[in-house]
């Protein structure tokens, strides 16, 4: 519980904001609009992940 969140929430968030700053980058540079939108659907599915273990810390922190 407690490396879940204290550990992998920070994480999963940090890395979320990084791919999302990452494709912004790339789409403004206007470069390549197929790596940002690549980068884009990454993000998508990492924010789903750290969503997930949001949810799952909230749900042990109010079982135990």
């Amino acid at each position: 519980m407690t490396l879940l969140s204290q550990y992998l929430v920070p994480a999963s968030v940090a890395l979320v904001f990084l791919v999302l700053c990452a494709g912004l980058w790339t789409l403004l540079r206007g470069n390549n609009a197929n790596l940002s939108q690549t980068l884009m659907r990454w993000r998508v599915g990492l924010q789903f992940g750290a969503i997930v273990l949001i949810m799952l810390a909230v749900y042990f922190k109010r079982a135990a």
